[in-house]
């Protein structure tokens, strides 16, 4: 796919990301998120699992302490202080009404104009198989934005439908259709990716996290203007 990507809506003023697992966000654009939060925009983050089964060598309970903490330092850096987790599991996230009731009861609270998430497509943008969380997360916050603003579907008295979110975003996207000029975020990008260095060990990576970062969003850019960009797809309401 080599077509020129759109500029990404600027009309709004308050954003909620959505993602299943600490470090979703930094892979899938921080960058983004820095470059909003410097703009003034508010962005509050969701996970829905602690990720307490991503690191092999690390057991489940202490793994799910280290993730958040390193979740929140990732989120200080791009200029994002509200971080809420959630307790579904790791690995086993399931779509189903359960899920799309904590999301909208979330949405219901936050309030955004922009919901973020993270690929929701059977596929990666390299033709891997998705992950089974990824799927889930991704397609129960698609219907969650609809469930927030409808009074009759999980009615809360203490909590007012919201029906103003106005655009739905997803990250690392085989099929982007937007982008975000990341030129003045890449260094609070690239710290929020070191804040995940357990993580990131575990996997077996120990280098410096620049280069993958910054290549990232330079391949972007060639479909975007040659600046380093953040590249979304924008999901029709």
């Amino acid at each position: 796919m080599t077509s020129q990507l759109t500029s990404f809506p600027d009309d709004w003023t308050t954003a909620l990301c959505v993602v299943a697992h600490p470090d979703d966000i930094e892979f899938g654009g921080s960058g983004a998120v820095a470059t909003w939060t410097a703009a003034g925009k508010s962005v509050g983050y969701l996970l829905l699992t602690r990720g307490e089964a991503g690191i092999d060598g690390l057991a489940p309970e202490e793994c799910a302490k280290v993730r958040e903490a390193e979740q929140r330092a990732g989120a200080e850096a791009v200029g994002v202080t509200s971080v809420e987790f959630l307790d579904h599991p790791d690995g086993t996230l399931t779509y189903g009404t359960g899920l799309r009731r904590d999301i909208a009861a979330a949405i219901r609270r936050a309030r955004p104009q922009l919901v973020v998430g993270y690929n929701h497509r059977d596929t990666t943008s390299t033709a891997k198989w998705n992950t089974a969380d990824h799927r889930a997360a991704g397609r129960a916050l698609l219907d969650a934005v609809g469930d927030a603003g409808n009074r009759w579907i999980f009615p809360d008295p203490d909590a007012e439908p919201w029906a103003g979110v106005r655009y739905v975003a997803m990250m690392a996207s085989p099929e982007p259709t937007h982008a975000v000029d990341v030129s003045d975020g890449v260094e609070a990008a690239v710290a929020s990716m070191e804040a995940h260095r357990t993580y990131l060990t575990g996997l077996g990576f120990t280098g410096d996290v620049r280069a993958p970062v910054t290549g990232q969003y330079a391949q972007t850019g060639e479909r975007f203007g040659g600046v380093p960009a953040v590249a979304f797809e924008l999901v029709g309401r």
